[in-house]
């Protein structure tokens, strides 16, 4: 074929390269690789426990990555723990779940990891511990 007009050459040109490129990378007719599911956190567990190691009152309730929450747990002080059985809570088995603490006149502070909700009975237990204003949530290990 024979191109006599400068700019018509180089739109063709253009155009002949880029299809060869996409041609050469297999990109032209192939759709976007489907993105791979996270992983699930670990441990899998059914039950989430927090155990009072602070000086304050508290309670928690269950959140996911999403932001969704179970109900409250009743107000406890020092020394004593709760357990929330997510089979009782609206939340999806294998959703990812921590704790949110909520000390009274006080911060509320989030599980420092996630687990992943699976009904097999087992727990993971997290801490409270420190100061009302200055406290942590740690998962056992």
């Amino acid at each position: 074929m024979t191109v006599t007009n400068s700019r018509t050459r180089t739109v063709m040109t253009a155009s002949f390269v880029a299809a060869g490129i996409a041609g050469l990378l297999g990109t032209a007719a192939q759709p976007a690789a489907a993105a791979a599911p996270a992983p699930l956190a670990v441990p899998c567990v059914q039950k989430v426990a927090v155990v009072n190691n602070g000086g304050f009152v508290i309670n928690f309730q269950i959140t996911t990555r999403d932001g969704a929450l179970s109900a409250p747990t009743d107000d406890y002080p020092i020394n004593q723990w709760r357990l929330v059985d997510l089979t009782s809570t609206p939340l999806a088995e294998g959703a990812d779940v921590r704790p949110l603490v909520h000390a009274t006149a006080g911060d509320d502070v989030l599980g420092n990891v996630f687990v992943s909700y699976c009904a097999n009975g087992q727990t993971a237990t997290y801490t409270a511990s420190g100061t009302t204003l200055d406290y942590s949530v740690t998962l056992l290990t």
